[in-house]
């Protein structure tokens, strides 16, 4: 029989709280009436609600649905979910990874960075909850209650450190979590999302599924980051052969057999000179895989396009 006691948190002032990996395993959340506190849930839940919490600080781990946050102001916050919406809600700071457009309604002084975080079972509670660390659109916020000439949101700073917003959990007991929020660490790949783009060159790259899919597209990435090139966005969608020759275009034949295998993975590039050092890479490193590469500079910001429109219209966005 489940104890709905153990599955809330209310109520609460001056606390660390939480629950370790393993002990919410898929159930739903009620967070409540907290203020000062330090709540964090390690572990994968159905959906979270959050009401008239005061300047608390918050990390939920992968959401199978939707995050609710209402009538709460100043608290900072790390969340992976399906859904993420707030209503009533001023001056939240969220690092966030959400698979859908996040929405905010009759809120405002709301600002978001990319979710960046790490355990050792992070990667299992993703898929337990049905998320891809690849689909995450923390910067395409939609403000269902926009004011003219005043903007609800914005983005955290660039250089903001998650550690700096929710501190690791001081208590002993949350204690033998083993986290990293080290960046390059992060289960979820760190993307610039809407932010200004430093150049007019983006490359496009795409695995296809098989066993090393994510790792594959993760060590592209340390690749094209450690040279200085930005991950703009990363997207994880299932492709019909149609689909392939819009997105493909001449090369798309070669490419349909391998839609069969499962959802595709697409990683867009950004910098001076990024399609010939996606292309370099990917004969160096993984040569035995096939992989579509953008072309040419020229074509390379179509492919994004076609591709993002695409996917865009997949995920009902």
């Amino acid at each position: 029989q489940i104890d709905p006691k153990d599955y809330t948190f209310s109520g609460l002032k001056d606390e660390t709280v939480g629950r370790l990996p393993g002990k919410v395993a898929g159930q739903q959340f009620v967070i409540q009436d907290c203020e000062n506190c330090k709540i964090y849930i390690f572990d994968h839940s159905a959906t979270i609600t959050i009401d008239d919490c005061v300047n608390c600080q918050i990390f939920l781990g992968p959401i199978k649905g939707s995050v609710f946050f209402r009538d709460c102001k100043d608290c900072k916050c790390v969340v992976a979910c399906q859904q993420f919406r707030t209503r009533d809600c001023r001056k939240l700071e969220v690092f966030l990874c959400c698979a859908t457009q996040p929405i905010i309604e009759s809120s405002t002084g709301m600002k978001f960075g990319c979710f960046q975080y790490y355990y050792p079972e992070l990667a299992l509670q993703f898929k337990d909850a049905g998320l891809s660390i690849f689909n995450n659109t923390w910067s395409n916020i939609h403000d269902f209650t926009p004011v003219s000439g005043e903007n609800n949101w914005g983005l955290l700073p660039e250089t903001a450190v998650v550690q700096d917003y929710v501190p690791l959990p001081s208590s002993e007991e949350l204690k033998a979590v083993r986290i990293s929020t080290d960046a390059t660490k992060s289960i979820i790949p760190i993307t610039r999302g809407q932010r200004q783009k430093n150049s007019d060159e983006s490359c496009l790259a795409v695995f296809f599924a098989g066993d090393y899919t994510t790792a594959n597209a993760r060590k592209l990435i340390d690749e094209m980051t450690s040279k200085g090139f930005q991950l703009v966005q990363t997207k994880e969608v299932v492709m019909k052969p149609e689909d392939a020759h819009r997105v493909f275009q001449q090369s798309a034949s070669e490419f349909i057999p391998l839609l069969e295998e499962g959802p595709v993975v697409a990683l867009e590039f950004n910098g001076d000179g990024a399609v010939e050092q996606c292309q370099s890479t990917i004969k160096e490193v993984f040569s035995g895989t096939k992989v579509f590469v953008s072309e040419s500079k020229a074509s390379a910001s179509q492919d994004v396009d076609n591709f993002y429109n695409f996917a865009d219209m997949q995920m009902g966005m």
